[in-house]
């Protein structure tokens, strides 16, 4: 049986990456290996962590760090202090292996599982046509809520800030998942370092903030099992 393996935010993480491989014994013949987003920015080798990731034929889903990679190999993106993109953009390889990243979609869903990289909107019936040929060189409304939204209110409303914490009625947008009596995929996600590790029912965050400092972390799904590699030091300050 092939055994689907989800990773947590990378950002660019390269040698925790291949720690985190070695020890899961990933084998690309007969394992799917999907990053749930932001593959890179941030840490300090976004492109050795996308011609890994593109040997071992990973599949996965983007992150608004990914997409943020496509608007500055289109000169749109204002650089933040803190990304660390440059080296992807310096030889022909680099901006081909973005255009590779862009190849990504927003979800993947199996009878089992749904893979996004921040959020489902409550009001989305069916994430994946919902998120279907969506434009990750233009994202639009639907792409910002599913990979960068943290909390939202019942009809998917978002708050101004999601730190501090928002008070009622926007609560983890995942609360809404969990309250879907017709549901019963596991969702696994991302992009919420601040949480952490999320094990609840139907729901696995592994963004364990690896570019701050904290773990790296997968999740095999056939086994139910997770698997963690700390990180070598912190690249970037938590934000």
């Amino acid at each position: 049986m092939k055994r689907r393996i989800f990773i947590g935010d990378i950002q660019g993480c390269r040698e925790e990456l291949e720690t985190l491989l070695e020890k899961l014994a990933y084998d690309p013949a007969g394992d799917e290996l999907h990053p749930v987003g932001d593959w890179v920015n941030r840490g300090p080798d976004s492109l050795g962590t996308l011609r890994l990731l593109h040997a071992e034929n990973a599949q996965g889903v983007l992150g608004n760090h990914d997409i943020h990679a496509l608007a500055a190999l289109q000169g749109r993106a204002r650089n933040h202090p803190k990304d660390t993109l440059e080296g992807l953009f310096e030889c022909k390889e680099g901006a081909d292996l973005v255009r590779w990243l862009a190849r990504r979609p927003f979800v993947l869903d199996w009878p089992d599982l749904i893979c996004v990289h921040a959020a489902i909107h409550p009001l989305w019936l069916d994430p994946a046509a919902a998120l279907a040929n969506k434009n990750p060189w233009a994202p639009d409304a639907d792409v910002h809520f599913a990979t960068r939204t943290r909390f939202c209110d019942p009809a998917g409303e978002l708050a101004a800030k999601d730190w501090p914490e928002p008070p009622a009625p926007f609560q983890p947008w995942d609360t809404f998942w969990r309250e879907r009596e017709s549901e019963t995929r596991t969702v696994v996600f991302g992009h919420w370092a601040r949480r952490g590790f999320v094990n609840e029912e139907r729901t696995r965050g592994l963004d364990t903030g690896c570019v701050w400092g904290n773990k790296l972390t997968a999740w095999i799904a056939e086994e139910d099992r997770f698997v963690q590699v700390p990180a070598r030091k912190a690249y970037s300050a938590f934000d």
